[in-house]
């Protein structure tokens, strides 16, 4: 402390030298016991430097290169303070030797370096909206990818998860900007990703910050828009190598399986659907009562899923060099049969120091991954007739037999899952080397290439068979094989400049340059003389071939100056100019700029008497940013080769069916951000609070053309004429809420709010979403309302008799009731009272968009235990649930759910659920509010208990740190929605979706 107090003044050193002498001379005589130890970090590496002192005296030491460290003190009463910079400190009775101390990340510190983009800066002079991740919370979760484990950890982030083995998560950042791409762009390890987040092994990864707002995410211009995620992976730490294992196993099941009909409940049902309708019953269903339960489908469809993984890595490293490599092995078999993934990924980094100007590095991810499944079909599982066996005597697959109004024409679904092979390979490589020149006083140039190779082979395998009705005759192959090549070249030139008095200035100019090649071709073929040759060649009917490929490329300078005055005052400007292949000539560059200012009011004279305030920082950005995400020719015509037949002569010909669009541009967007960073006493208290506001003009939306241009109304060009908007709040608060020597108990809350709205787009005719077949479309775009918000009919109860029929606004005209409105149908409500109902009844009836996000963490540390809990939730988002439109239709032969033993058998027996009646003539089943739902939810999204095995326990350990840890996942959901699972896809529609699973895990890290 006296060194560097006065290390300019000589002499007051030597006499701060020589008063401590005779206190350590003192503090020797009063020895008692002498404890020894070894300090390290997390993740079990050593931490030399650290600081262990005994409580309330100047006695102490430091660890030493291996994080061992020996302290003699008074007494076994005595407390050892044990600290490093960037940790929280630890409090340990000396009561036992020897001790291993684990320091846990400061999470709150403002010294924390962030990655943003083309260089890093401190949290603590931060001017925009960039949210650090903390990987710590997060590690015992059993994900095969990150992006499920950071669901509901930063503000304003959504993640939408899915229960399909090898799935990625879909990301939505400040809510939806655009009809079109609203993925955000992520970056891994300074190279923009087009595979999938389960490329990436969440063991390697390092850091994960991302950034919101405009004034952050301008450094990226033309793919800024949607927010940007940086990853950065683990680099080699000095000292001696140390390897590391880390090992779990989870079990999974389905959150909540629907409950259909038994077989003597369906029988009873499909009676009532037939006689309804006017025709005559099932003769088999005589005596519904002899069926008892029958068939349970969807206890058969549904399995106990597992997971299983292995992670190997090693690092070591020096003043001048460094090495992390890896191996990851992650196998996965569904919630459903026959759906399964296995992953695996190498991972090599390494930093050499030549010497103080100049040092080089790579960074290299190598993926091979296998997702396998069958015809896998929820809605068949529910839907099979529980009268209707898996197996035929014989032990065939069974089919729909007779009339299908009596057998129904649902395939048999665990037949299909079974038999059909859908198998896709991936071979994958992303990596990239750079150079680094430091040079004069303050300048650094560094130049990177990066390369991601993607490479995906894919193969559907059918057979032939017949079961029942249900009769394929052919059997059928189809391969495919696509490749993806992207190269990135980075030059950045950074000059950094610091003066007294804690003043300082950082420019980054460069350029990026990156381009994409693609090629498929596929082929498929049907008709083998034997199955067992399943090869292309073989095949003998029906050969089809297609194939092609496109390329891009984007061209870019940018800039970025950041001046901190005083460690008061911040400036942070951005600009960058994109140019890219996908727009027309005259359209090709849009720059993109963006400013940010911050004020620490904290440093000011006026608060100097504060001694509660740690930090209060005021932020304010403004930006523009782009998005470039509407496929590689649109501004071009598209052309389809046709043969036609003139005169007997067939003559090919080149037909245009794209409308080209010449004057298409970016999609730009303006984005306002004010924020706070607050901390107080002592950092027990960090609170994070952002408002912003961002308007996407000049929005990419297909232009509506009409069939008599002789061009495709199907297949349309984009032009720049839309409108969205985005405002919201995003608070982050975190506390310590307790720490003692033995207890710690921090709290994270997270909170966000996002209002959507559409301002405008292409025409007065809204664009229609959500298409489920059926010739269904249930939502719609349109101005002043949110994006994708849920269009239909009014439900207003049930016709309890004819005469509430006949007085209600005509509906289906007609007096029979097997083909016209009758009591027990649904009474829908005439909204423009012109006594009939038909479209001109729709209107707006639910809103995908959740208007909350939140989510409440716990960390607890009990001595060696470590204990976190972790619960997560929307709130103000409808959800459609498209899979009631099939079982509670009630009008064809398939089984329903259990909900339609409720259904209206009269008058006043139910105002909800309708009638049973073959064939639906009262349109019961059109979309209206009587499929919309409350998707709000809560949700205990991870418990985690750990517990750091002390290596005192054994006589010669072999290994060096020893964590055993458990985890449930999805443990308990509070909400009302009545299907699988409430988290469904961005468009809130519900139709056929792999649930998310409820998960067990327990698993191991070894360190040696």
């Amino acid at each position: 402390m006296c060194k560097l107090i006065f290390k300019n003044y000589g002499q007051l050193y030597w006499l701060c030298f020589m008063i401590l002498i005779p206190m350590g001379i003192n503090a020797q005589i009063q020895v008692k016991k002498t404890i020894e130890g070894v300090v390290t970090d997390h993740e079990g590496i050593p931490l030399p430097g650290a600081s262990v002192v005994e409580g309330e005296t100047t006695n102490g030491v430091s660890t030493d290169f291996d994080g061992h460290f020996s302290i003699q003190v008074a007494n076994s009463e005595s407390v050892l303070v044990i600290s490093f910079v960037g940790y929280q400190t630890q409090h340990i009775k000396a009561d036992s030797s020897p001790v291993n101390v684990t320091l846990l990340p400061d999470a709150t510190s403002l010294d924390e370096v962030v990655v943003i983009g083309y260089g890093e800066a401190k949290q603590s002079d931060l001017t925009g909206s960039v949210t650090s991740v903390s990987l710590e919370d997060v590690a015992g979760q059993p994900t095969s990818n990150i992006g499920d484990a950071i669901q509901g950890r930063a503000a304003g982030v959504t993640v939408i998860t899915s229960g399909q083995p090898g799935n990625n998560p879909t990301f939505r950042i400040r809510g939806t900007g655009t009809i079109g791409n609203n993925d955000p762009l992520i970056v891994v390890d300074g190279m923009p990703l087009n595979g999938g987040l389960n490329q990436v092994n969440m063991k390697d990864v390092a850091s994960l910050q991302v950034l919101k707002d405009a004034s952050a995410t301008a450094i990226y211009g033309s793919r800024g828009s949607n927010g940007v995620v940086i990853i950065t992976t683990k680099k080699g730490k000095q000292g001696m190598g140390k390897l590391d294992v880390d090992v779990f196993t989870s079990f999974q099941r389905p959150t909540n399986v629907l409950e259909v009909l038994n077989a003597q409940e369906f029988a009873t049902l499909n009676n009532e659907i037939l006689v309804n309708g006017g025709l005559t019953p099932n003769p088999e269903f005589a005596n519904p009562e002899t069926l008892g339960a029958g068939t349970d489908w969807v206890d058969a469809f549904f399995t106990t899923g597992k997971q299983q993984n292995i992670t190997v890595s090693y690092t070591k490293g020096n003043e001048k060099s460094n090495l992390y490599t890896s191996f990851n092995v992650f196998d996965q078999s569904g919630t459903i049969i026959n759906s399964d993934y296995t992953r695996y990924i190498a991972q090599f980094n390494s930093d050499v120091e030549l010497n103080e100007h100049l040092k080089f590095g790579n960074r290299l991810k190598l993926n091979y991954d296998v997702k396998e499944n069958g015809d896998n079909s929820i809605q068949n599982a529910l839907l099979s007739l529980p009268t209707q066996s898996i197996y035929d005597q014989d032990g065939v697959y069974t089919g729909p037999l007779g009339q299908a109004i009596y057998s129904g024409d649902v395939e048999n679904p665990i037949g299909k899952s079974n038999i059909v092979e859908n198998t896709t390979k991936g071979y994958n490589v992303q990596g990239n080397i750079y150079g680094e020149l430091s040079f004069f006083n303050g300048f650094s140039l560094k130049s990177l290439f990066g390369i991601e190779a993607n490479f995906w082979d894919s193969r559907t395998w059918v057979p032939s068979y017949a079961w029942g009705s249900d009769v394929s005759l052919n059997a059928y192959l189809s391969e495919g094989s696509n490749k993806s090549l992207t190269m990135l070249w980075d030059n950045t030139l950074t000059y950094t400049k610091t003066w007294d008095g804690g003043t300082s200035l950082t420019a980054v100019i460069g350029t990026s340059a990156q381009e994409n090649q693609y090629k498929y071709i596929s082929g498929s073929v049907q008709g083998f003389p034997s199955e067992e040759t399943q090869t292309l060649n073989n095949g003998l009917l029906q050969p089809t071939i297609n194939g092609s490929g496109s390329e891009w490329a984007i061209f870019s300078y940018f800039a970025r100056g950041q001046f901190d005055y005083k460690n008061k005052y911040y400036l942070t400007t951005t600009v960058r100019r994109d140019g890219s292949s996908r727009f027309g000539e005259g359209n090709k560059y849009g720059t993109f700029p963006s400013a940010s200012i911050a004020w620490r009011l904290s440093e000011e004279s006026f608060l100097s008497s504060a001694d509660y305030l740690d930090d209060l920082k005021l932020r304010l950005g403004y930006g523009i940013t782009g998005n470039q995400n509407i496929g590689n020719y649109s501004f071009a015509s598209a052309y389809n080769t046709n043969v036609y037949n003139f005169n007997n002569t067939f003559v090919t010909a080149a037909v245009p069916t794209v409308l080209p669009n010449s004057n298409v541009q970016w999609e730009s967007q303006k984005q306002w951000n004010a924020g706070m960073d607050l901390s107080l006493w002592n950092h027990k208290i960090a609170l994070t609070v952002d408002a912003y506001l961002k308007r996407t003009e000049d929005m990419l939306v297909p232009q509506t053309v009409p069939v008599t241009s002789g061009y495709s109304d199907v297949y349309v060009p984009y032009i720049n004429a839309g409108s969205i908007e985005n405002k919201g709040i995003e608070i982050m608060l975190s506390t310590r809420t307790m720490e003692h020597e033995k207890f710690q108990w921090n709290t994270d809350v997270v909170f966000a709010f996002n209002d959507n709205q559409v301002i405008d787009i292409n025409s007065d005719t809204p664009l229609t979403t959500g298409s489920i077949g059926l010739n269904y479309s249930l939502a719609r775009i349109q101005p002043g309302y949110p994006i994708n918000v849920f269009y239909g009919f009014v439900q207003d109860g049930i016709f309890q008799n004819q005469q509430e029929v006949t007085e209600h606004a005509v509906q289906i005209p007609g007096t029979n009731p097997a083909t016209s409105t009758a009591p027990g149908d649904i009474r829908f409500k005439d909204l423009n009272s012109d006594g009939i109902i038909n479209d001109q009844d729709r209107t707006f009836i639910g809103n995908p968009n959740p208007d909350i996000t939140f989510s409440l963490n716990n960390n607890f540390s009990i001595g060696n235990f470590d204990i976190s809990i972790f619960f997560q939730g929307v709130y103000g988002n409808d959800i459609f649930n498209a899979n009631r439109l099939y079982l509670e239709n009630m009008s064809v032969t398939t089984n329903q759910s259990r909900a339609v033993l409720h259904r209206w058998q009269g008058p006043g027996t139910s105002n909800s659920m309708p009638r049973a009646v073959f064939g639906d003539p009262n349109q019961n089943t059109r979309p209206s509010t009587r499929y919309i739902e409350d998707g709000s939810y809560i949700r205990l999204k991870n418990v985690n208990l750990s517990y750091n095995v002390p290596t005192e326990l054994f006589k010669k350990p072999f290994f060096s740190s020893l964590k055993l840890y458990a985890s449930a996942q999805n443990l308990w959901t509070l909400t009302n929605y009545s299907g699988f699972d409430p988290e469904v896809n961005t468009d809130g529609i519900d139709n056929n979706i792999y649930p998310v699973t409820q998960s067990f895990t327990f698993g191991a890290t070894l360190g040696f």
